[in-house]
């Protein structure tokens, strides 16, 4: 479905002037749409941490309630021992008064029962505790496998970014210097192209040293068909004054995104399901425009690349 929109995004803004206004607003309500599921695999990323995070307080929390446990185990344990001691005491003390007066030997018993039964109720006050902890044990077994599994997940995750974006560090180090940047934050990878690598002033057409930068991250992304691709277009703060088909900037951004899709396209091991075509216009910059070098900067394409967070989100469903 996304291969489909795209292309009929781009066939219909080349030829816009010639479609009717019925068929641009669907190509425009699909365009929509891709860009809310963006949104969604951005914002599912979020809540995907926010739960880790969550599951960490709670594995604290279970912990704190677990070492107060054991504090009060032992504690328990200590006046059950005392208590113990006291009667094998007051044993020795009633064999020892046996010989003396019943009076004695009688009060020495009542006491002995008193006893008696308040160690009966600490042995069972110590009985429910260690049942408590051992439940509060568990718990704490079950939220540190499931933060420990959160962990690994994100950690497997995070390593693979890392080594997708040494991998397209190494095959686009020809455009060292050339207005390409590679850098991984946020658990994603950002491959900024700067226009002037890709394309003329006002043109979404990509010369020959552009496309050869798309071609060899496409091979990169061909091996990695778990990744979601974005290819946003962005420009500075300049109106467009041009003429034909364009219509503002924004406009511009948009057909240089989708002319980049195209390119990726062309390698059949890229998933066109993965790809997506954004336009930023001048409302996302990186630099000042007010400086030549700033409005430079900020006439980019910045292909974002995201996991797919199936796993983690499945993990997240499963209930403890």
């Amino acid at each position: 479905m996304i291969k489909k929109s795209v292309f009929a995004i781009f066939i219909a803004t080349i030829l816009a002037s010639c479609v009717s206004p019925k068929i641009y607003k669907d190509l425009e309500a699909k365009y929509a749409e891709l860009k809310k599921e963006n949104r969604e695999l951005n914002e599912d990323y979020e809540a995907l941490l926010k739960s880790k995070a969550q599951a960490e307080s709670d594995f604290k929390q279970t912990k704190k309630a677990y070492d107060e446990a054991i504090i009060e185990r032992n504690k328990l344990q200590a006046d059950y021992d005392a208590t113990k001691a006291n009667l094998d005491a007051l044993k020795d003390s009633y064999q020892a008064l046996e010989k003396n007066s019943s009076r004695a030997i009688a009060s020495n018993s009542e006491k002995n029962r008193e006893l008696l039964a308040e160690l009966e109720a600490k042995e069972e006050a110590l009985s429910a505790e260690i049942t408590r902890l051992e439940k509060l044990k568990k718990e704490l077994e079950d939220r540190s496998n499931r933060v420990a599994e959160l962990e690994s997940v994100i950690a497997t995750k995070d390593a693979a970014m890392t080594a997708l974006k040494d991998a397209i560090s190494g095959a686009l180090t020809d455009f060292e210097g050339k207005g390409l940047t590679v850098e991984q934050k946020d658990g994603k990878v950002y491959v900024s192209m700067e226009n002037k690598l890709l394309f003329n002033s006002g043109s979404w057409a990509v010369g020959s040293e552009g496309r050869r930068a798309v071609e060899q991250l496409g091979t990169v992304l061909g091996q990695n068909p778990d990744i979601a691709v974005l290819i946003e277009g962005h420009t500075d703060n300049v109106p467009y004054k041009g003429n034909g088909p364009l219509t503002s900037n924004w406009d511009l951004s948009t057909k240089r995104a989708t002319s980049i899709v195209n390119i990726l396209r062309e390698n059949r091991a890229i998933n066109p399901e993965n790809l997506t075509a954004a336009g930023r216009g001048e409302y996302a910059p990186i630099a000042t425009n007010d400086t030549p070098k700033g409005r430079a900067t900020n006439r980019r394409i910045e292909v974002i690349l995201t996991p797919k967070l199936d796993e983690l989100t499945k993990l997240l469903h499963e209930d403890y």
